[in-house]
């Protein structure tokens, strides 16, 4: 017996398959015998005679059959005979083709609701019967759910109008340096002096930003859409990473142990190799270090928001950014107050966008770039049901398949536990975003609620339903530290509305955490020297060029819209890099997927890949395409350049700048500015000691706060 063919076909209705199989589909010049998944084919009689040298072991038949799991379908076809029978290419030709035109890619968008007319349960019932079912269950998940949908119609909406995005941010300066994109209104906004010196639009990672910054003394106002402290995710981490609230004197040792609801073991990292070849099978990867600390969101960010106020400033949560107005004196921003829909004007000296993927800023500054991809995530947090001999809570899924593609998506799993019996579960994918398909919450939620038994094994019903936890997690596939734009002049974006974070396991959280010494000390510099031109701004960013030349690892793992790809490709991928890294020593795995893996480790590891599976390159080439190869090929030579570059700077460059700060600081604001961006540039992503310069230079900052504004 020998596999001849598989084939994922879109839709979850396996039956229908089955029944067109069994009664539409012709397969020429064979006797078709049903059966109860499918049929076999019988040579007819004109082809078993006249000599055919077959062996008489095996029937001389072809079976056909289809199963379904991740409500998806999938269909095999296998030969009971040693040797190729006769018309069998044409047959299976025959039945791909066929195949393709009844069941083709299908892209569902949700169904446009009028709330005053039904609740959100009852318009989403008929198209997500599951999803409105558990929503249900959940405290506050009619308010949830509309989130979701909100959330997916601002997505969509800005995927399909790329090069005409809403425009919300409004020049009234004479810069000639602005982006286009950002047109000047004619009109002049108020000279009167700026109220806050920053005004932080977005309350979950902005919240954060925003108490560092106020305990170095700025004037702070914080604008959250939601009511503050509540967010639909949970955050995961390490404790060397979050280390640098420490460092930065936000929290203390003893507070920080309050925010982290849950220590594990070990993480595990295994996907599906049921179809791969046997030399693309991998062991589990063990990755006790890897996001092993999960925090209580809502203690972490109920203390975020008591240090900013403890700090001086302020929170107005329940409030819409609309628009800004900038000039060359302030950025005056216009908010509505969502319970009253009453319009108010707050000015600041900066506006720092933290909105994530919904953020309206990002798409217009970088237009029909804003995201290169993004992981559609859905889940929920569940405080129990799930039982002891189904998962030990000392341990977490750090990313796992259970199947192949499904309906154009290769589905991965997380899972964390949380404090005392909760859990976290996610459930994404990488996705190409496409005006065609930009990737749906709500269709990934049904799939949630519909395979998550097939994951672990469980009893929905006996499962205690905390909250969702949803989001679209961005990507930008950046050739260079300046492709793209995370700010205008008294402007600048963080964490997803940046989008410039690791295409693993990594949110705009970790990159905002693992960057926020970096972040804090360079804008801390701009606004005291008053270098809040898109110019300066724009070097404070997140950017690392270990990172971006990684990007073609998170384009290997998506289905181009409308294209079909070997069921198991993804899965085979990903268990020969990740095999490559379960024979390494810890540590290197350990980097690579905390973002510091360095050029000869990422150069040696590609190399091994390539050798113990030549057809990745040729696999890369079908999915990424000639114009993506040669836009990496730009990031692996500016990771190469900064390589380089850091080998050069690396021994001497901090010390010169911790021996020429107290002068160049203060004579030439912009230059120390540009030096020390440069420095983190070569410094972020390696392993650094206590005594290097950005360390103790962030650690003074914070212990020296401001008098107040500056103007």
């Amino acid at each position: 017996m020998k596999e001849i063919l598989y084939l994922e076909v879109p839709i979850p209705d396996t039956t229908t398959v089955r029944s067109w199989l069994q009664i539409e589909f012709n397969p020429g010049s064979w006797d078709k015998v049903l059966t109860p998944d499918g049929f076999r084919l019988k040579l007819s009689s004109k082809y078993t005679t006249g000599g055919a040298n077959f062996s008489e072991q095996l029937p001389k038949e072809i079976s056909v059959f289809v199963w379904s799991v991740q409500r998806t379908t999938y269909l095999k076809v296998f030969r009971w005979a040693d040797k190729p029978l006769p018309q069998e290419q044409e047959f299976l030709q025959r039945l791909t083709t066929e195949i393709r035109s009844r069941f083709p890619n299908q892209y569902p968008e949700p169904p446009a609701i009028d709330l005053s007319q039904q609740s959100i349960f009852e318009a989403l019932a008929p198209d997500y019967p599951l999803t409105v079912k558990y929503f249900q269950k959940m405290p506050n998940g009619e308010y949830d759910l509309q989130r979701a949908y909100w959330w997916e119609q601002r997505w969509r909406e800005g995927v399909r109008n790329p090069q005409q995005p809403r425009q919300v941010v409004f020049s009234h300066t004479d810069d000639r340096q602005i982006n286009s994109k950002v047109k000047n209104s004619g009109e002049k906004i108020s000279p009167a002096s700026p109220t806050y010196d920053l005004i932080y639009i977005g309350g979950a990672l902005g919240a954060i930003h925003a108490a560092v910054m106020a305990k170095l003394g700025y004037k702070v106002l914080l604008v959250e859409r939601l009511p503050f402290g509540r967010m639909n995710r949970e955050w995961n981490i390490a404790r060397d990473e979050i280390q640098s609230l420490v460092n930065l004197g936000l929290v203390t040792p003893a507070e920080l142990e309050k925010i982290i609801a849950r220590e594990y073991k070990d993480g595990f990292n295994k996907f599906f190799d049921g179809n791969n070849p046997a030399k693309l099978r991998s062991p589990v990867l063990h990755t006790p270090t890897v996001l092993n600390l999960a925090l209580n969101s809502d203690t972490w960010l109920q203390m975020c928001g008591e240090k900013l106020k403890a700090a001086g400033g302020e929170i107005w949560d329940e409030t819409e950014f609309l628009r800004a107005d900038i000039d060359d004196s302030q950025v005056v921003v216009t908010l509505q107050h969502l319970p009253t829909q009453a319009e108010k004007q707050v000015s600041g000296r900066l506006l720092v966008d933290a909105m994530g993927t919904a953020s309206p800023i990002a798409w217009q500054l970088n237009g029909g770039r804003a995201f290169d991809s993004v992981c559609p995530t859905v889940g929920a947090v569940i405080d129990g049901g799930l039982a002891p001999e189904v998962w030990d809570s000392d341990y977490g899924d750090v990313l796992y398949s259970h199947g192949d593609i499904s309906r154009g998506r290769q589905l991965i799993w997380e899972l964390f536990p949380g404090a005392g019996a909760e859990l976290t579960i996610y459930l994404f994918h990488y996705h190409q975003v496409n005006p065609k398909n930009p990737g749906s919450l709500l269709e990934m939620y049904e799939d949630f609620f519909t395979i998550l038994p097939e994951y672990r094994r469980c009893d929905m019903e006996k499962l205690v339903w905390k909250k969702p936890t949803f989001g679209y997690i961005p990507g930008h596939f950046s050739v260079s530290d300046s492709d793209r734009q995370v700010a205008f002049n008294r402007l600048i974006a963080i964490g997803d509305a940046a989008s410039l974070q690791s295409p693993l396991v990594f949110t705009g959280f970790g990159s905002l955490v693992r960057n926020l010494e970096r972040l804090t000390t360079l804008l801390d510099i701009a606004l005291k020297h008053d270098l809040l031109t898109f110019r300066h701004l724009n070097r404070i960013r997140a950017y690392q060029s270990n990172v971006s030349v990684t990007w073609l690892f998170s384009k290997g793992m998506m289905v181009p819209t409308g294209k079909f790809l070997p069921p198991q490709r993804i899965n085979s991928m990903l268990n020969t890099f990740f095999g490559l890294l379960a024979d390494e020593p810890p540590e290197v795995a350990d980097n690579f997927i905390k973002d510091k893996c360095d050029w000869f480790t990422f150069n040696r590891l590609a190399l091994k890949a390539a050798r113990k599976n030549p057809a990745l390159l040729w696999w890369i080439w079908e999915m990424a395409g000639a114009k993506d190869l040669l836009r990496w090929l730009g990031s692996y030579i500016n990771f190469a350049r900064y390589a380089l570059v850091s080998v050069l700077l690396f021994a001497w460059f901090p010390g010169f700048l911790a021996w020429s700060k107290p002068w160049l600081e203060n004579k030439y604001p912009a230059l120390w500015l540009r030096l020390l961006a440069i420095n983190y540039a070569i410094t972020t992503g390696r392993p650094r000691s206590p005594h290097e310069f950005v360390n103790s230079n962030s650690t003074k900052v914070m212990q020296t706060p401001k008098t107040g504004m500056m103007n």
